[in-house]
């Protein structure tokens, strides 16, 4: 989650929204770490768990993503759980509650929903402070 942390920071200091994300594979390697670019990519779909997805997948060279785990500082949204579903994610760890936005827990339960065939398995608040403060001292901040 640490290195998850360092990567909402960088997009904090880029005035990205500050969250980041990365993936670890099986043995604890590094695949991927990302942070949000949707400003700076004019892209919609530039949140940092998908860019962690995407750079996972070339990376490996299959868009499987079996026997891995994501951290993330915010509870993903529709979108993002989404894509841990259907990249056969096998665990996603998050720090801070999403009460806008979340699709794992706070608003839905994409993640474990009883009608999927693939379901995560889930770990939440892990430096859940850290990461609850560093988004709301970015938007303190904007307004």
């Amino acid at each position: 989650m640490r290195v998850a942390l360092e990567a909402a920071e960088k997009a904090r200091d880029m005035e990205e929204v500050p969250i980041g994300a990365c993936l670890i594979d099986v043995e604890g390697n590094l695949l991927a770490t990302a942070s949000n670019l949707t400003i700076t990519n004019s892209d919609p779909t530039a949140h940092a768990e998908i860019l962690v997805i995407r750079e996972a997948g070339a990376t490996i060279g299959n868009y499987r993503l079996t026997e891995t785990t994501l951290y993330t500082t915010v509870e993903p949204c529709v979108m993002c759980a989404g894509a841990l579903v259907n990249a056969r994610v096998k665990r996603l760890v998050y720090g801070a509650l999403d009460e806008r936005f979340g699709a794992v827990k706070t608003l839905f339960r994409l993640c474990d929903h009883e009608a999927l065939n693939h379901k995560l398995e889930i770990t939440s608040a892990v430096l859940a402070e850290e990461c609850r403060e560093l988004m709301r001292e970015f938007f303190r901040l904007r307004r």
